[in-house]
């Protein structure tokens, strides 16, 4: 029997005294007196917990922001746009004047099921992080494909520095070649030197040697063969 049934029994069907069920049971004068007025009013449901969630809670979300965050979106998805925190964030401080943090975003989307769970997704503690320990040590290149808003699809290239994780180069093509790749890197190398090495997936762009020995070394490969450089 919990503590709150045992005071209410001493009280109202012994006929114990408030003072001496304080003293017997070690509890507030005020909690004893609280729980009567409970009792009394509400019977058997004054013996259920209470929820500790407070009155009100000047932090919430608005729900009008809830309904904007919900729209905007909507509106992106639709539209085939990035519609992830940071981008809606953005879109409700340029076009709506309402400031909320990606993290505020998030969670919203959540609790309104708009974000897919993903339970087969490595955890990012699981992850090692990779650093090279000098400038021009190690060169990082990879491409993402991107569709614009007109429909067009593009492909981004980027070569970073895995000292300063300084993108040291990006540019944007209708489709990136083995041609493009070689290119990009002669670039960057003349802006800021060659590296020691550079580390890439083994697509056919940055590697064919590794793609059942049909059509030898790409140009890639065979110029940094040339210069000595790691792959």
């Amino acid at each position: 029997m919990s503590k709150a049934r045992l005071v209410v029994t001493a009280i109202e069907i012994e006929g114990r005294s408030a003072a001496e069920v304080v003293a017997a049971y070690d509890v507030s004068r005020s909690w004893v007196y609280e729980l009567l007025a409970r009792y009394r009013a509400e019977s058997e449901a004054a013996f259920e917990p209470r929820s500790r969630r407070p009155k009100t809670s000047p932090t919430t979300t608005p729900q009008s922001t809830v309904d904007l965050i919900i729209t905007v979106r909507k509106q992106l998805a639709e539209a085939g746009l990035d519609a992830g925190p940071d981008t809606i964030v953005w879109h409700l401080r340029h076009h709506h004047q309402i400031t909320v943090s990606a993290s505020t975003v998030a969670r919203v989307l959540v609790r309104q099921g708009l974000v897919v769970a993903q339970p087969n997704k490595r955890p990012k503690s699981s992850y090692i992080r990779f650093q090279a320990e000098q400038p021009n040590e190690t060169w990082q290149s990879d491409f993402t494909h991107y569709r614009l808003a007109d429909g067009s699809d593009t492909e981004t290239i980027t070569w970073l520095d895995d000292h300063s994780r300084y993108a040291l180069h990006v540019s944007a093509y209708r489709r990136i070649t083995g041609q493009i790749v070689s290119a990009t890197f002669a670039r960057t190398a003349a802006q800021h030197g060659y590296p020691a090495s550079v580390l890439t997936d083994n697509g056919l762009v940055y590697t064919t040697r590794f793609a059942g020995g049909r059509g030898g070394r790409n140009s890639l490969e065979t110029e940094l063969r040339r210069l000595h450089i790691v792959q």
